[in-house]
């Protein structure tokens, strides 16, 4: 038990830093543009798969036209010039077109779609911050601090852990209470901690050395597929579609299999069993499989949650972009047959991730995996 706790623990702190990703117009831009050019679902959806600062429901209109949004605020954590500075979110207003200062230590900061910029000394056009004009688009110029900030994706980090916690503390004791019986929510589990057990790290990695990863199988299947619900809440993180929680999970693979690699496995690299004259174009492509094969792990989970929330959210948009009610009815009955394909999808990519890291460990560890090396060289 002990042990899945330190590497979720792993898992989330590597992420940490990690996660921080653009997010897109205000609510007032959106406003102005839907007026007019029609309706622009792009940068709605964008918001939505975007990290963020604080994590945002919905927006409310007053009875003078103003909006309020609902939203829970979350600490930002700079490293700065003078070193580190913290305030909470709510303190910039749910402004991000660089307009409200938040000043600590006699520096000052604004927020600009989605990152935290070093303020100007003036306002230009309303902004505190520079641009300069490259190839047609206008860059920020302005320095950014060090960003350690608690953002949206991060907290959702953080609840899929406690989640986890609770539902395998809960197991735990109670197997503890009523001898090894499941019962409740252990009934659930079991089959499922089995099943990764016996049907992913058994068959992958072998009889003799599952038993060494299957905490590990088990750490990434449970926190994959947690963080896969919880993006499909409404108003939930879109964790695993984030490219750099990918990332820091892929590359906790490679380390992997890198570190636990055996004599054959390295030599099946550095020395592969083909003919002499063919190996020193298969050396370079076994060294490249080294990084292409995480890199797959990679784009497959973030390609494919990404792509279901966009699809979902650009459904909902037709309503808006026909503006008509009786666009309403198929594109709720489709948005409805998505989201219950997104559940599948969600222990789908939680399984596929899982079952490839054991593969690609089962290959490093695998001491018979190249008995037929004699004979190749010999042709």
């Amino acid at each position: 038990m002990y042990r899945k706790l330190s590497l979720l623990l792993l898992l989330f702190s590597i992420s940490v830093f990690s996660a921080n990703a653009e997010s897109t117009e205000t609510s007032e831009e959106l406003s102005q543009n839907t007026e007019k050019e029609g309706y622009d679902p792009v940068p709605a959806i964008m918001h939505h798969i975007s990290d963020a600062h604080e994590w945002h429901f919905w927006d409310t209109e007053d009875e003078n036209g103003e909006i309020h949004a609902a939203s829970i605020p979350l600490p930002v954590i700079l490293y700065t010039e003078k070193g580190l500075v913290s305030f909470m979110s709510s303190e910039f207003h749910h402004d991000d077109a660089a307009k409200i200062v938040v000043e600590r230590k006699g520096q000052k900061f604004v927020k600009y779609h989605g990152k935290i910029y070093y303020a100007s000394e003036e306002a230009h056009h309303g902004a505190f911050l520079n641009h300069t004009e490259e190839n047609g688009e206008h860059l920020v110029t302005n320095a950014k601090p060090m960003d350690f900030s608690i953002t949206k994706n991060v907290a959702g980090m953080f609840l899929a852990m406690i989640i986890i916690l609770l539902v395998f503390t809960r197991v735990a004791r109670s197997y503890k209470k009523n001898g090894g019986v499941p019962s409740g929510i252990t009934g659930w589990m079991e089959p499922l901690v089995i099943f990764v057990r016996d049907e992913i790290a058994l068959p992958n990695i072998g009889e003799k050395k599952h038993k060494k990863f299957t905490p590990l199988l088990l750490s990434i299947f449970f926190f994959i597929w947690v963080l896969n619900l919880l993006g499909l809440l409404p108003g939930g993180a879109n964790v695993t579609g984030n490219i750099a929680v990918t990332l820091v999970l892929a590359a906790i693979t490679m380390i992997v299999v890198a570190v636990n690699g055996n004599k054959e496995y390295w030599m099946h690299i550095f020395w592969p069993p083909v003919p002499h004259w063919l190996k020193p174009l298969m050396i370079p492509v076994e060294i490249i499989g080294v990084f292409t094969k995480p890199f797959a792990l990679m784009i497959r989970l973030f390609a494919n949650i990404t792509a279901g929330h966009i699809i979902i959210l650009s459904l909902v948009s037709l309503i808006f972009i026909f503006q008509s009610e009786w666009m309403g009815i198929p594109s709720m009955l489709l948005v409805l047959f998505i989201n219950i394909l997104e559940l599948l999808v969600a222990v789908l990519q939680a399984y596929v991730f899982t079952l490839l890291t054991a593969l690609f460990i089962g290959t490093a560890v695998d001491d018979h995996g190249h008995e037929h090396e004699t004979e190749l060289n010999e042709i």
